[in-house]
């Protein structure tokens, strides 16, 4: 048997959220109090763990030199980090140039649409530095609503004060949560993930604190407690999370932003990032922006302010009285010309974020509007993933 490929999961950055075990149809996930963990006997590389993985934690593979070879269980849960990638023989009658290595990682990733890549530009980010043993608190500096009293939706802006303790997050990260309290089986309750909505250096520019969109959910356990949260109170946070969904820090990079409700919070902080390096001068941003009603769309308001020379902004709705209803992909569909434009330009960078409903449709409207100029769209965004130019975030 010739080098085998193995499926992992990176214990620096995982924040055993359970997630992908509980979604792997092979049970070939498992957990104890240090790590998750892939059985390689069991994982048949279906990669349905891959999509729902927050950190991209579990988008890790090594190659051995055959199944027998594969790292062991109790290998994985005395991990602290993961090992480097080894030398694996060539095999006999191979070419020169047959690389095992990338090959079975090419195959790895076949159906999954391939790993996600930083862009080249964007700043170093800090992961893991609180986690579920070792949380940091922060202070509630406020909590606004964001959408009318009148609407079904209660989002809320909440600003969070670290007190002077480091919480390096970039734009694009998330952080972790904790409800107090216990699960049905006596359990603490697992971090819930929310991408910060504020800029590097802060919600208050210099202040380095940090900014988050919550939208109150029925049952959910967190988004109840962090809307019902009062300026003055103390919660536990882990994090930062995620190294790939990132702002590039060229300001010439151009930006074609697509979202739905809170999806918003990490294109907001990329606007206000953005904002503060290159003032009101064109920021070559673009964002299509779809909720129910106008209503119920976060920060709509202060949306509407910005002006199109820095950020050009086509707002969508599909529960509109007396309008037909319209989402994300149409509209991307109607400036069919604009985002044409945009993706045949090698200095633009894709990012979509919200419902995961939305992702085939979008996906969808991509690939009509690359066939419009000649392109395979599989194949181009393909070429932007590795290029860290495409970056989707749904839940």
């Amino acid at each position: 048997m010739g080098p085998f490929k193995q499926h992992l999961i990176d214990p620096e950055i995982c924040i055993r959220c359970y997630t992908c075990e509980m979604s792997c149809p092979e049970e070939a996930i498992e957990h104890n109090d240090d790590n998750v963990i892939v059985d390689a006997s069991k994982c048949n590389f279906c990669m349905d763990c891959i999509p729902v993985c927050p950190t991209g934690s579990i988008d890790e593979w090594r190659i051995v030199a055959g199944k027998d070879s594969a790292y062991s269980l109790e290998d994985q849960y005395a991990w602290e980090e993961l090992p480097e990638q080894g030398e694996i023989t060539v095999p006999e009658g191979s070419t020169e140039d047959f690389d095992p290595i990338a090959a079975l990682l090419a195959e790895a990733h076949k159906g999954a649409g391939g790993k996600a890549k930083a862009p080249a530009t964007a700043a170093k980010p800090t992961v893991n530095l609180y986690n579920l043993g070792h949380p940091v608190e922060a202070v509630v500096q406020g909590n606004y609503r964001l959408t009318s009293e009148t609407s079904d939706a209660d989002t809320r802006h909440i600003i969070l004060d670290f007190q002077g303790k480091p919480f390096p997050i970039l734009e694009g990260q998330s952080m972790g949560i904790i409800a107090p309290g216990s699960d049905a089986e006596g359990k603490p309750y697992l971090p819930r993930l929310y991408s910060v909505s504020s800029p590097r250096d802060g919600e208050r520019a210099g202040y380095h604190n940090v900014s988050l969109t919550v939208k109150r959910e029925d049952g959910g356990v967190c988004s109840n407690y962090m809307c019902d949260l009062n300026p003055g109170d103390k919660i536990n946070v882990t994090g930062p999370f995620g190294g790939t969904f990132l702002l590039p820090s060229d300001p010439q990079a151009r930006l074609l932003m697509v979202c739905t409700g809170t999806g918003s919070a990490p294109m907001r902080s990329f606007t206000m990032a953005r904002q503060r390096q290159v003032g009101e001068k064109s920021g070559g941003m673009v964002m299509f922006f779809g909720a129910r009603t106008p209503d119920s769309l976060p920060y709509f308001g202060p949306l509407n302010k910005i002006p199109e020379t820095l950020l050009e902004k086509y707002l969508v709705f599909s529960r509109v009285v007396g309008q037909e209803k319209e989402y994300v992909q149409d509209r991307l569909r109607t400036e069919e010309h604009r985002v044409a434009e945009m993706l045949q330009d090698k200095n633009t960078y894709i990012y979509i974020c919200g419902l995961k409903e939305m992702e085939d449709g979008v996906e969808l409207a991509f690939s009509s509007i690359a066939d419009s100029i000649g392109e395979q769209w599989q194949a181009l965004r393909d070429i932007m993933r590795e290029d860290g130019r495409y970056h989707v975030e749904t839940y």
